[in-house]
C-alpha cells in the first residue's frame, strides 16, 4: 500500500525533471556532432599530411573547434534565448488550451496577423501604447471567437482552430495589402528583441525578460489560484468536472481568450524581430508551440502540464535548430528532426499514461 504513493511521487519527480533531461541531452549531443564535424573539417583542410588513426588523433589537437566553440559561446546563447521568445510566450497560452484538453492550429496565423495589424497601426502614426493594446486585443479576439464556436456549439477544437488557421492567414494577407508592411524604425517596440554587447550575458534582450515575467506570472496562475484548477479538472474529465459546478464552456471561452493575449504578444515579438509585418511569416509556428508544450510534459489527452516544462520544452525546438544550422544541415532536416521529436514526446506521453494506470 504505502508504495503506491510512493511510485506516483517518483513518476511526477521524473515527468518535471524529463525536459530538463531532454534539454541537457540534445544540448550534448551537439556539442559531441559538432566537435566531431571541428575534427573531421580539419582532416579535410589537412588531408596530404594527415591520414589514418594517427591523422585522426593529430586533427583532434589542432583542430581550433570553431563550431563548437560558436555553439557554446555567449554570443550564441543570446541569440538562442532571443530565437525562443516567440516560440514561449506562444506556448505559454498553448499550454493551458492543451492542459484543458484542447488544441490551437490557427497560432502561427494569429501571430502573422497581428505582426501586420501592429506593423500597419505604427505606419498609420498610432501610439506605441495603443497600437501594442489594440494588438494585443485583436490576438485575444481571435481566441474569444475561437473558444465561443468550440464551447458554444460544441465543435471540435481541431476543426474550429484548422479553419481559423485559414481565415488568420488571409485576414493577415487582405490587411497587408498582400505584401510585407514596415513600420518606423525608430519606434520603442524595436528595441524588444535588440541584442547589445554579445561578449557577455547580460543586458539580455527586453523580450526575454517579458517572456521570463509572463512565465512566472502563468506559473501562479495555473498553480495557485481556482482558474488553473478548473483549467486541470475540465482536462483530466469534462463530465467530472461539470458535475463539480465549473462552468466548463465559460472556462474553456476565458482559456482560449486568454491564450489569444498570448499568441497577440507573440505577434508583436514577431514584428520587433523582424522589424516589419509579414503576413506570409510563422508557418508552421504552431508545430513548434505545440511541440515545446509536448516536449515540455504536458499530454494532448489534457490534465497534465506545467509552464516550466513548456519553457524548457521552446528552450529544446531552438536548441534543435540552432544546432541544425551550426551542423550546416539544410532546413528540410530540420523540419524532419522537429517531427521525429513531436512523435517521439507523444508516444513517451502514451507510455507514461499507460504506465500510470498499472
Amino acid at each position: 500500500m504505502s508504495s503506491s504513493p510512493q511510485r506516483s511521487r517518483s513518476r511526477k519527480l521524473l515527468s518535471a525533471l524529463g525536459p530538463f533531461f531532454g534539454l541537457i541531452l540534445v544540448t550534448t549531443l551537439f556539442m559531441a556532432m559538432l566537435a566531431l564535424k571541428d575534427v573531421a573539417d580539419q582532416m579535410e583542410k589537412e588531408k596530404d599530411t594527415l591520414q589514418g588513426f594517427s591523422g585522426w588523433q593529430q586533427a583532434m589537437k589542432s583542430s581550433p573547434y570553431d563550431g563548437l566553440k560558436a555553439f557554446t559561446s555567449i554570443a550564441n546563447f543570446k541569440t538562442v534565448l532571443s530565437q525562443t521568445v516567440i516560440v514561449s510566450i506562444g506556448a505559454l497560452g498553448m499550454t493551458m488550451i492543451i492542459v484543458s484538453g484542447g488544441i490551437d492550429l490557427s497560432v502561427g496565423s494569429v501571430v502573422a496577423l497581428t505582426s501586420v495589424l501592429g506593423a500597419t497601426l505604427l505606419n498609420k502614426g498610432w501610439g506605441t501604447a495603443s497600437a501594442v493594446i489594440v494588438t494585443v486585443l485583436a490576438g485575444s479576439a481571435i481566441g474569444l471567437l475561437n473558444g465561443t464556436l468550440i464551447a458554444g456549439l460544441r465543435l471540435m477544437p481541431f476543426i474550429v482552430t484548422l479553419g481559423m488557421m485559414g481565415v488568420g492567414r488571409g485576414l493577415a494577407k487582405w490587411v497587408a495589402g498582400n505584401q510585407t508592411v514596415n513600420y518606423p524604425i525608430e519606434s520603442p517596440i524595436s528595441n524588444l528583441m535588440k541584442m547589445d554587447d554579445l561578449d557577455h550575458l547580460l543586458p539580455l534582450p527586453q523580450g526575454v525578460w517579458v517572456a521570463l515575467g509572463l512565465a512566472v506570472v502563468m506559473s501562479v496562475v495555473i498553480r495557485q489560484t481556482i482558474f488553473g484548477r478548473y483549467i486541470f479538472a475540465i482536462g483530466s474529465n469534462e463530465a467530472t468536472a461539470r458535475l463539480c459546478g465549473v462552468r466548463v464552456p465559460l472556462q474553456k471561452v476565458l482559456i482560449y481568450a486568454i491564450a489569444g493575449i498570448f499568441f497577440g504578444c507573440a505577434g508583436l515579438m514577431q514584428l520587433t524581430r523582424l522589424t516589419q509585418g509579414d503576413p506570409s511569416g510563422a508557418v508552421g509556428l504552431e508545430l513548434d508551440i505545440i511541440a515545446a508544450v509536448v516536449i515540455g510534459g504536458a499530454s494532448l489527452s489534457g490534465g497534465s502540464g506545467s509552464i516550466l516544462g513548456s519553457m524548457i520544452g521552446a528552450l529544446i525546438i531552438q536548441a534543435l535548430r540552432n544546432g541544425s544550422s551550426l551542423m550546416n544541415w539544410p532546413t528540410f532536416t530540420q523540419e524532419i528532426i522537429i517531427g521525429i521529436v513531436i512523435i517521439l514526446a507523444v508516444g513517451l506521453d502514451r507510455y507514461r499514461q499507460s504506465r500510470a494506470k498499472t
